[in-house]
Order: C-alpha cells, then sequence, then structure tokens
C-alpha cells in the first residue's frame, strides 16, 4: 500500500472505466440483422465516429452512411463520412450535418435498415430549428440551458421540442425503413430517449412539462422560441407513433457497466471498490461537499466503509453560473471536494468526463488531495473564492492537478474516485 501513486492508480481506474465503453468492444456483440435493402449508418454525439469506426469494421455487407461528432474527435472511416461540428454550442456545420442526416434517410423502403450510433453530445450536435426558429435561436436556447442548472432530463425535454431532428424525429424521417439505435448512454438512469435528445428514439417529456422546466429554471428565452413552445406544431412525437413500431433500441456502453469495470480494475490492484451510484445528479459543487463529508468519515472514523477503500460515483452534476470563470462541472465538483479534505491526509480523488473533455477546456478533469488547498494558497489562489466564481479550471491549473487524457472515443458521463489510504 506505502508504494501505491495516487495518481497513477486514479489513471488506472479511468483507463478501466473508459475500456468497458469502447464501441469495439461493444458493438460487435449488438450488430443487427442484416436487410433485404441497403444499409445506412448515421450518429451523432462525442463518440460517434469510433462508434462509426467499429462498426465499419464489424460489418461484412455494403454500407453508407453520415455521423456527426465533435471538433477534433474524428475517426477514420472508408465507406462512412465523419463531419465534425462545434460542442456545446451548435455552429453552422452542425446545422449543414442535420440536414443532410435527414436527407440521407429520406425516400427510404421498408427493405432497407437505418443503424443509428448515437452517444452523449450529440444534442449539441445537432441544432435543426423548427419552422420560424433559426440558428441563433438553438444557441441561446442552449446557452440558457447550459446555465440553468437544469438537470439533463429537463434540458433534453426542451431542446427536442425546439427541432426537427430530435425526440424521434429523424427515425420518423427513415419511415418505412427499420431503425436499430446502438446507444452509448451518459444519461443518468440510462434512459436511451434522453441520449442526445434521442434523433432515433422519442421520449416521455411532453411540451407542457418543457414549458414547466423553463419556469421552473427561470429560462430566458428569445420570444420566438417562447411563442413556439407555446403552440401545438412543437408537440413530439409520441412513443406509440406506428412509425417507430418495428425499431429496436439497444444500450451498449453505460455507466453502471463502466463503474463496475473500475471497480474490479481497483480491487485487481488490491484496494476494496465501493459504489455509491451511476446516477448522481445535482449542484456539483454540493455533490462535492457530500462526497467530501463522506471521505472524511471514512478516513477519520472508518464508516461506513473501512480503509483502504475506492469510493466510486457516477452520473452527471450541473453548473449553475455565477460568473464567468474558466470551468466544467468535473472540476467544479473537485474544488469543492477538495475544500472539504483540506488538510486531511490519504485521500485522493480523481473526477472527469469520460468522453475526455470536461467543460470547454481540453481536460477530462482534475485531481485532489488534502493538500490541494495549501497548494493553492502557495500560489496566491483562494480555492473559496475560485469557486464562487466557477473557476475551478484556473485553481487546478496553477497547481498542475489538471487531468488531460484527450478524446476517448466514448461518453458514459462522469467517473468520480476517491481513493482512501
Amino acid at each position: 500500500m506505502m508504494a501505491l501513486d495516487p495518481k497513477a492508480f486514479l489513471t488506472a481506474i479511468f483507463e478501466a472505466a473508459v475500456a468497458a465503453a469502447d464501441p469495439e468492444r461493444t458493438i460487435r456483440a449488438h450488430l443487427p440483422a442484416k436487410p433485404k435493402g441497403r444499409t445506412i449508418v448515421i450518429g451523432a454525439g462525442k463518440g460517434s465516429a469510433q462508434m462509426a469506426a467499429a462498426f465499419e469494421k464489424a460489418w461484412d455487407g455494403p454500407i453508407e452512411g453520415l455521423v456527426v461528432t465533435r471538433y477534433g474527435y474524428a475517426a477514420r472511416c472508408e465507406r462512412i463520412e465523419i463531419i465534425e461540428a462545434a460542442h456545446p454550442v451548435p455552429d453552422e456545420a452542425g446545422l449543414i450535418a442535420s440536414k443532410r442526416l435527414l436527407e440521407k434517410v429520406s425516400g427510404l423502403t421498408a427493405d432497407d435498415l437505418v443503424v443509428a450510433l448515437v452517444s452523449g453530445g450529440g444534442s449539441a450536435l445537432l441544432p435543426s430549428p423548427a419552422p420560424g426558429l433559426t440558428l441563433a435561436d438553438e444557441i441561446a436556447v442552449n446557452e440558457a440551458l447550459l446555465a440553468s442548472g437544469a438537470p439533463i432530463a429537463a434540458m433534453n425535454t426542451i431542446r427536442k421540442h425546439v427541432s426537427t431532428i430530435k425526440g424521434g424525429r429523424l427515425a420518423a424521417a427513415a419511415h418505412p425503413a427499420k431503425v436499430v439505435s446502438l446507444v452509448v448512454s451518459d444519461i443518468p438512469g440510462d434512459d436511451p430517449a434522453l441520449v442526445a435528445s434521442g434523433p432515433t428514439i422519442p421520449g416521455e417529456g411532453s411540451r407542457a412539462e418543457a414549458l414547466d422546466f423553463v419556469k421552473a429554471y427561470a429560462m430566458k428565452l428569445p420570444d420566438a422560441v417562447t411563442a413556439h413552445l407555446n403552440a401545438p406544431e412543437a408537440d413530439a412525437p409520441e412513443i406509440d407513433d406506428p412509425r417507430f413500431a418495428g425499431n429496436e433500441v439497444h444500450l451498449i456502453a453505460s455507466a453502471a457497466v463502466s463503474l463496475d469495470a473500475a471497480a474490479a480494475e481497483a480491487r485487481r490492484q488490491g484496494i476494496e471498490a465501493v459504489i455509491l451510484s451511476d446516477s448522481i445528479e445535482g449542484e456539483a459543487r454540493e455533490v462535492g461537499s457530500v462526497h467530501a463529508a463522506l471521505a472524511r468519515q471514512v478516513g477519520s472514523r472508518n464508516r461506513p466503509f473501512r480503509k483502504p477503500v475506492l469510493i466510486l460515483s457516477g452520473g452527471e452534476t450541473t453548473v449553475t453560473l455565477r460568473a464567468k470563470g474558466k470551468g466544467g462541472r468535473n472540476t467544479e465538483f473537485l474544488l469543492a471536494f477538495a475544500i472539504g479534505i483540506n488538510g486531511f491526509d490519504g485521500i485522493h480523488a480523481l473526477a472527469a468526463d469520460t468522453d475526455g473533455i470536461d467543460g470547454s477546456e481540453n481536460n477530462a478533469g482534475a485531481f485532489a488531495d488534502g493538500s490541494t488547498v495549501a497548494r493553492m494558497r502557495a500560489v496566491g489562489v483562494d480555492a473559496k473564492s475560485m469557486l464562487a466564481g466557477n473557476n475551478a479550471w484556473t485553481a487546478f491549473h496553477v497547481v498542475g492537478d489538471l487531468f488531460v487524457p484527450g478524446p476517448t472515443g466514448t461518453n458514459v458521463n462522469d467517473l468520480r474516485a476517491i481513493l482512501i489510504r
């Protein structure tokens, strides 16, 4: 135990979680039956290009297709075209990609097969404003959602009601072709209809609920968007719409599977592991403070778990923007956590997004331990002030504790790993 390098150990835990969601491993086990007609591959998300490359390797018949991913996340494909667009704020490239995806699935027959490769991030990558709305309106909606602190289910319920591609509309456009959706979930609870706002999967959230969320989180939306949400034309397709009757949905990777893999890696290295939950939501700084209280309890009193132990959790927290600092939900979680364990020896943590990017910078998250706050103070940075200003990225940057693995090719939400020695 004395020889254990905490950062190397926590990095290995992250790598095990990501490997369990590797599309090359998961797609082969979920290949659909070959159709009489054409096979069209479509997709969107931060892991969609890697999913497309894996599907090409596994599929031994003719295919064609188009997927959209985030800038810098492309993978080499021979038969499936990869388009890059902006995330988390949509751009013109995403608008063009959405139009081309809708065109790609139009005019198909019942003999054709559409394979949809869906992963987190697809909501921003597929801007497709409803009639009467513009790309600027959809960008304004997205920015309001990101700043609101609303949970992902609320965000995606709103998104699908201002779109012509989300909420199952892309699958409806493919009718009468069969649509098989292969989904990598980054959603707490793993509802596939919420991943990327469900372009090929209709969901439960109604237009009335979308309006309730807008009010509950005091979102300021453009007047045209508000008017659209109050009109019946915004209604999304229903789950029992006959156009979806023959379609299939397969969850091929999720936070639960990745957390199990992370726990197994810890045990392989001789550390017992416990999983709190794969679907934790809430304000990032508050969730961080609660995790810190738990870590202190284990560290000082050996309860509710005995040390040495690795505490794992997943899900997707939210950040209510109070200022214009640099950060993301994982660094904000971890800064609050670092403040909560300040001065405690033997506690080390990593919080990171499994897609490799937290917020808008190039880090997936960061590391922290009981000395983090003191080390920040030594270079003139006050951790509490940084947290108040949503400036967690800067705080960890100045002490060299950012975690930068690069794009991973998958996305099963956040991984929080706390080692207590």
